[in-house]
């Protein structure tokens, strides 16, 4: 995590701190254009690290309100590493969410909302046959799921940022 932090840092990103060894990156910058800091990033990681990875970013204010509007119950939430967040490329459409609902083989809860899926993984994820890849190829999107756990993790991070002034 300390060369990711450089990296970000090399590119001119501000405040740069991660979490865990979960490759999730909170930093400041003044480019507004999303799509432009996720291509420098990319680009930057492949040149530095020499193998390319997709990166999925959301601004601060999208990720708290991705929290805020989270469809699970408190019962669910009981159980926070079965509750997920997978973050998707794009929103999906309407018929492939349908289509891997009645396709998955599991007793997994699918929620979807904007360019995210929130899935509680009734019998745990280990078990689980409902995974990036068969969610990636049902929606032909990218993915990358974060755990309520994870999710609330970050969110703290986020927080002490901006109250630091970050």
């Amino acid at each position: 995590m300390a060369d990711l932090r450089a990296l970000y840092a090399s590119l001119g990103f501000r405040e740069v701190r991660t979490l865990l060894q979960t490759g999730n990156v909170i930093f400041q910058t003044d480019e507004t254009d999303l799509a432009l800091v996720n291509s420098r990033l990319e680009a930057g990681i492949c040149d530095a690290f020499g193998f390319y990875v997709p990166l999925l970013m959301r601004s601060p204010a999208a990720f708290k309100r991705i929290c805020q509007r989270h469809p699970f119950s408190e019962a669910q939430l009981d159980e926070p590493r079965k509750c997920v967040v997978i973050f998707l490329t794009d929103a999906p459409i309407p018929q492939a969410v349908d289509a891997l609902r009645e396709n998955n083989p599991g007793r997994e809860v699918i929620f979807a909302d904007g360019s995210e899926l929130y899935v509680f993984y009734t019998d745990g994820q280990a078990r689980s046959k409902l995974d990036n890849s068969r969610i990636e190829n049902a929606l032909g999107l990218q993915a990358t799921a974060r755990n309520w756990n994870t999710c609330q993790k970050l969110l703290k991070l986020l927080e002490e940022c901006e109250a630091q002034g970050s």
